[in-house]
């Protein structure tokens, strides 16, 4: 079997950070987030089987520190059971490739992201024409090229109790990015977002640098379909999660997070989407 796994053409250091840069914390039981600079992962353990599975990877250039913080808490981690992607976006696939030549476990996504996970395509370009804040102006920046990691993706099976998961599910939830999907453990009422909706207000640089806690859409310069994103945030709405862990910012819990989240379904159009930008239409 051919291994090999290539890095994106454009493959950067991003040198962005937040307060949050660092933290690990037990966001459920036996369920861990890690921010990696502006980013978050999640690490679902299951102590009483010797598993453990990765969600997301964070930034380019993040896989020795990501590998040593889980080395740090997980007593005898070893190589997770699997990688599981919520989409290929740079900021969620950059430690993949130096994490996974020395574990080897597969990774799984939907097919749909499989052009951007197999070389075969990048994603349309980030729009720093969008309304919004520094960090659109200067995502020409971000590395936008598409990874190769063909020899080791797997699709997502129906019932992620096939690869040991058996009381999460995983829900379909474009706009962000065609593939996107969101993970949901219905005994903890914990959800796993990705980007679908996140907690900061990514637009703005010094609430990502301090974390403000604001339920907000998916980041406004990577998101080309508006209708899909709409309709992505009403089906996690309905799931009324206890807890919410996203993509970027801050956990949230509790009446806070499921009535922010219903205001975001109700007011979609004024909160998430922007006035302008080539992806609007």
């Amino acid at each position: 079997m051919d291994t090999e796994m290539n890095e994106s053409k454009d493959n950067r250091f991003i040198p962005m950070t937040s307060i949050a840069n660092g933290i690990w914390q037990e966001i459920a039981k036996d369920v861990y987030g890690y921010t990696d600079q502006i980013v978050n992962l999640t690490i679902i353990n299951k102590p009483e089987e010797h598993a453990w599975y990765l969600v997301d990877t964070g930034l380019p250039g993040s896989a020795d520190e990501i590998k040593s913080v889980i080395e740090e808490h997980l007593a005898d981690a070893g190589k997770p059971s699997a990688i599981l992607l919520t989409h290929g976006h740079f900021d969620h696939v950059g430690g993949l490739i130096e994490l996974n030549k020395g574990w080897e476990v597969p990774i799984y996504a939907h097919p749909s992201e499989f052009p951007y996970l197999t070389g075969e395509k990048a994603y349309p370009k980030p729009d720093m024409t969008v309304e919004g804040g520094l960090l659109a102006k200067i995502s020409p920046y971000y590395p936008n090229e598409p990874i190769d990691v063909s020899p080791y993706l797997k699709e997502l099976p129906k019932n992620l109790g096939e690869i040991g998961l058996p009381e999460w599910e995983w829900i379909h939830t474009p706009g962000h990015a065609p593939g996107h999907v969101s993970f949901f453990c219905p005994d903890k009422g914990l959800l796993l977002a990705g980007d679908a909706f996140i907690t900061v207000k990514q637009d703005s640089f010094f609430k990502v640098l301090l974390q403000n806690e604001e339920i907000s859409g998916p980041p406004r310069y990577l998101t080309t379909d508006w209708k899909e994103a709409k309709t992505s945030v009403q089906k996690l709405a309905d799931l009324h999660p206890d807890i919410a862990f996203t993509g970027h910012g801050p956990l949230m819990q509790g009446k806070e997070l499921k009535e922010g989240l219903q205001d975001l379904v109700d007011h979609f159009e004024e909160k998430a989407v922007p006035d302008y930008g080539k992806y609007i239409n």
